[in-house]
């Protein structure tokens, strides 16, 4: 029976090729970083080497992502054709609906590590959704995306967030948040650095620094 022997290395290499096509969930994707998970969202900082491409993965809720740096990649649905580069620099967001899980796998064909903050909004709102608090950048069923450009010493203005809100630093900059009543925040921020709201707030942000900074700010619907 030692003819066998050979084979064995083929027939492992096989089942974990065949492994690889095993969609996961989001979460227990290798490249997806769990940072913050509550009753509300799940958040991920996804990072991929330039030419690597994530497992199949599934996305079974409403999502945004926030790109953290210049990124070029493929998306591939299982048993389909790996689609044209998608072209996106930092700060752009997206927002998406998912009435049904979505699976993909993502291919970094770009230069530069893949950097990005990828939102799943796990309850969609029953109840009306509360007012805009500014301009809206994307949203979907679950979620509205704010996206504040501040130049050095600029500030946004005031606005009230009703709903819980995730806040996300697209840039590195000296960021102040303050009240109505004057009362402020200071904080050093660098892209990626986030931050969960579960009250209603009202506020400005404010760029203290000597260089442009970017802020965004999704808030549940």
């Amino acid at each position: 029976m030692k003819y066998f022997f050979p084979f064995l290395p083929l027939l492992a290499f096989v089942a974990g090729a065949q492994g690889q096509d095993v969609p996961v969930p989001v979460e227990q994707e290798p490249h997806h970083r769990v940072v913050l998970k509550n009753d509300f969202v799940l958040v991920m900082r996804v990072n991929l080497p330039p030419g690597e491409s994530t497992l199949y993965h599934t996305h079974s809720h409403d999502r945004a992502a926030i790109d953290l740096a210049r990124n070029t990649i493929t998306r591939q649905k299982p048993g389909g054709i790996e689609g044209p580069p998608e072209n996106s620099d930092s700060g752009d967001v997206s927002a998406t609906a998912l009435d049904a899980p979505s699976t993909h796998r993502v291919k970094n064909v770009g230069r530069e590590m893949m950097d990005l903050i990828d939102v799943e909004f796990l309850v969609r709102p029953k109840q009306p959704a509360a007012p805009a608090a500014a301009t809206i950048a994307a949203e979907n069923p679950s979620a509205r995306i704010y996206r504040w450009k501040l130049a050095p010493g600029a500030a946004s203005p005031m606005h009230t967030h009703e709903r819980p809100y995730l806040i996300v630093a697209t840039t590195g900059f000296k960021l102040k948040m303050s009240a109505p009543d004057g009362r402020s925040l200071s904080e050093e921020v660098k892209p990626g650095d986030f931050h969960w709201v579960d009250a209603k707030v009202t506020h400005s942000l404010a760029n203290e620094g000597g260089s442009a900074g970017e802020i965004v700010e999704l808030e549940l619907k």
